[in-house]
């Protein structure tokens, strides 16, 4: 990695953080600043009803209260703001409009109802495929149907493999067209789509290395597929294991035990840095730890492949 790294901080304020988000922060902030390199926190605010100014605030402190400082964005500005989404809705339509351009957007009336349908085919983690149902409508169909219901936007994709080399997990690849179909750019209620959202923003605030949880990794090949369509360099992707309670699933934000405000009633925040080092490998055991004293411990042979079980009595 090169010596002008710059990772980021990509919260969406839907609620508190809890422990999975905290340990791909860490892991990004330790990646950075481990190459000398700078931090940015953007704030993921795309859908305004679940994500509040509130929480974004509480974000912004959550991660002071860590010791995870960063080096722009946020209330803090920076050369490359707005650091809310919801405020960047004229380059999301620029690059909407680059890729109409190409003949590559067209609008689509399928209801979330038709897209679940058991017709329709599924991934192995559940995500429906989408199956192209609106892609040739013609010209008379799109204004009939327009008429009754606003439409969503879809990028065309091609029948095509796109890879890439992940820094944790090694190699990654999907068929476009046949592991993901044609994908969102703008949603029917007019909200921006992820995809979309995020590749122009990593590219325009400079972001060089992405660390995120593996549940994102195979987003990635299509987000590949927008930087290359919008002339776009794409940064380093750096896929983390997620956490699993001792009974197996998955944490969320939906555990309000497991939110970092429950959390600190019960501990401090070295002790939790602490914890989730010693999850990531980096720490020996789990004796409380400030991040700036993880820094000559890190290196991304010892993080770990495979999902972690969070053992009993170390945060629950």
């Amino acid at each position: 990695m090169a010596k002008g790294t710059t990772g980021r901080f990509a919260p969406s304020p839907s609620g508190r953080m809890h422990l999975g988000n905290l340990f791909s922060s860490l892991l990004a902030w330790l990646s950075a600043k481990s190459q000398g390199g700078r931090m940015v926190l953007r704030i993921e605010d795309l859908d305004a009803q679940r994500c509040t100014r509130t929480y974004a605030e509480r974000v912004e402190a959550d991660y002071r209260a860590l010791g995870l400082f960063w080096d722009e964005g946020g209330r803090s500005g920076g050369p490359d703001g707005p650091y809310y989404q919801s405020r960047r809705n004229e380059q999301y339509a620029a690059a909407l409009e680059r890729l109409r351009q190409k003949g590559l957007v067209y609008p689509c009336f399928c209801t979330r109802a038709q897209l679940h349908a058991a017709s329709a085919p599924h991934r192995d983690d559940g995500q429906t495929i989408y199956p192209g149902t609106c892609r040739d409508l013609t010209a008379d169909e799109i204004a009939a149907r327009s008429a009754a219901r606003a439409p969503a936007l879809r990028l065309r994709v091609p029948d095509r493999e796109i890879g890439f080399l992940d820094g944790n997990l090694g190699w990654y690849a999907e068929n476009l067209e046949r592991d993901c179909g044609d994908f969102l750019l703008r949603r029917s209620d007019g909200l921006w789509a992820y995809q979309l959202a995020v590749v122009v923003d990593d590219a325009a605030m400079g972001i060089t290395q992405v660390v995120r949880g593996s549940d994102l990794l195979s987003s990635t090949p299509r987000q590949l597929y927008l930087y290359n369509l919008l002339g776009l360099t794409p940064p380093e992707f750096y896929h983390v294991p997620l956490l699993l309670a001792p009974d197996g699933r998955r944490l969320s934000k939906r555990d309000g035990d497991l939110s970092l405000d429950a959390l600190l009633e019960r501990s401090t925040p070295q002790a939790m840095i602490g914890g989730l080092a010693y999850l990531a490998g980096l720490n020996p055991g789990a004796e409380p730890r400030s991040p700036e004293s993880l820094l000559p411990e890190f290196d991304w042979e010892k993080v770990p492949k495979t999902d972690i079980y969070v053992p009993d009595g170390l945060f629950f």
